[in-house]
C-alpha cells in the first residue's frame, strides 16, 4: 500500500468547505493545506481556525500552488465549473460538492476534461456514506433482494433550512439541492439499469410568495429500463420550529426476493431543553426540541466532527494517500443524478412525461 503525502486546496470557505478543511487539517497524510474564498476575510478566518499554511481570495492561486496535489471544490453550485476545470488541467484530483453542475453542458465539460487529462474527479454525494445506505448497497450487490421492482423515498425538512439555502443561491430548488441525493442513491442501487421516463408534479406557494422560483412540494415517478418504478418526493416547508436540523427521510426498496425498509426521521433521538438549541445550519435560529442526527453532514461532538461528510472526506483522502478504492460518485454518476433532477423540474413545468436521456 502506498503512503503519499498530500497538499490540499479547499476552494470555498463556507459551511461545507470549512468542515472539509477541518477534516483535511486533521488527516495524517495532509502536510500542506490552503483555503480560498472570493471573500478573502472569510478565507483568512478559516485558515486561522484550521491552521492552514496559505489562504487567498483568488481560487486559482491556491489551486496552482506547487505544494497542492489535490483540490476540494466547495463553492456555491453555480461556481463549480471553473475551479474544477483548472484543477483537472493541472493534473490534480478533485472532490466537488453535489450537484456536479446546474446544467448538462457544464457537466459534460467536466467529464470531457477528465477524459482529456485522464483525471480523477469525484462528487460529494455524502448520503452514500450513511450506514443504512451503505448496508443497502451491500445487500443489493449480494443479490439478497433479487430483482429490484420498485423504490419509494421521501425527504422532509423545514422552511427555515430552505430559506437559508435560497439566501445563498436564489435559484436553488429542493429538487436540485436535496432530491439530487436520492436520485444518486437510486441510480447507485439500480446500477446498470438507467432511468428512461419521468412524470412529476409540484406545488408552490410559500417560497414563490417570498419571491423565489422553488416549489414547496414535488413528487416524481421514474421508470427504469427494466420496468422498475421509483417514487421520489421532497417537501421543505415544514414549520420553521419543527425539531429537525436537516433531512428526515424514509426509503423502501422492494425486490422480487426481499425488501429493505429505512426510517430516517430521527424521532428516536430527541433532545428538549429550556435553554434552547442553536440550529446547526441556520444562524440565529433556535429550537427547544431537536431530532438529533438530523443534520445531514453530521455533528460536532467532543472536539471532532462525526457523520457522513466526515467519513466521505476522510475516505477520499485515504483513497488519494494509499490508493484504496473509494465509493464516491463518479462524474458520470453525478451527471445521471443531474439529468434526473432536471427532468423532474421539466416535467413539473410542462405537466408532461419527460423521456431520458434528455434530448435523446
Amino acid at each position: 500500500m502506498q503512503h503519499k503525502e498530500l497538499g490540499i486546496a479547499v476552494v470555498g470557505s463556507g459551511r461545507i468547505g470549512s468542515l472539509r478543511a477541518s477534516m483535511a487539517a486533521a488527516h495524517p497524510a495532509v502536510r500542506f493545506l490552503a483555503v480560498s474564498d472570493l471573500d478573502s476575510d472569510r478565507a483568512r478566518a478559516l485558515a486561522e481556525r484550521v491552521g492552514a499554511q496559505f489562504h487567498s481570495g483568488n481560487n486559482l492561486e491556491v489551486i496552482s500552488r506547487p505544494e497542492v496535489n489535490a483540490v476540494i471544490v466547495s463553492t456555491s453550485e453555480h461556481e463549480h465549473v471553473t475551479p474544477v476545470l483548472q484543477a483537472l488541467e493541472l493534473g490534480k484530483p478533485v472532490l466537488v460538492e453535489k450537484p456536479i453542475a446546474l446544467n448538462i453542458e457544464d457537466a459534460n465539460r467536466m467529464i470531457a476534461a477528465v477524459e482529456k487529462e485522464q483525471g480523477n474527479l469525484r462528487v460529494g454525494y455524502s448520503r452514500r456514506f450513511l450506514k443504512a445506505y451503505l448496508l443497502a448497497k451491500e445487500h443489493i450487490r449480494l443479490g439478497r433482494l433479487g430483482q429490484i421492482l420498485g423504490v419509494t423515498t421521501r425527504v422532509y425538512s423545514t422552511r427555515a433550512s430552505m430559506f437559508q439555502i435560497l439566501q445563498r443561491s436564489p435559484n436553488a430548488t429542493p429538487v436540485m439541492d436535496i432530491l439530487t441525493y436520492y436520485a444518486d442513491l437510486v441510480c447507485w442501487f439500480l446500477e446498470g439499469n438507467p432511468a428512461v421516463e419521468v412524470v412529476a408534479h409540484g406545488q408552490g406557494t410559500i417560497f414563490k410568495g417570498a419571491g423565489y422560483s422553488a416549489d414547496d412540494v414535488t413528487w416524481a415517478i421514474l421508470t427504469f429500463a427494466d420496468g422498475a418504478v421509483v417514487n421520489l418526493g421532497v417537501c421543505y416547508i415544514l414549520p420553521a420550529k419543527y425539531p429537525s436540523f436537516g433531512m428526515n427521510d424514509r426509503m423502501e426498496i422492494l425486490g422480487s426476493e426481499g425488501v429493505l425498509l429505512f426510517d430516517g426521521d430521527h424521532k428516536e433521538q430527541l433532545l428538549y431543553t429550556d435553554r434552547g438549541i442553536p440550529h446547526t445550519y441556520v444562524p440565529d435560529h433556535r429550537v427547544d426540541m431537536a431530532f438529533l442526527s438530523s443534520f445531514p453532514p453530521g455533528e460536532w461532538a467532543l472536539g471532532d466532527f462525526w457523520g457522513p461528510l466526515a467519513d466521505e472526506t476522510r475516505t477520499w483522502l485515504d483513497h488519494l494517500s494509499t490508493g484504496r478504492p473509494c465509493i464516491h460518485a463518479t462524474p458520470e454518476d453525478a451527471r445521471k443524478a443531474l439529468e434526473i433532477t432536471l427532468a423532474i423540474q421539466q416535467a413539473v413545468k410542462s405537466r408532461k412525461s419527460v423521456g431520458l436521456p434528455l434530448g435523446g
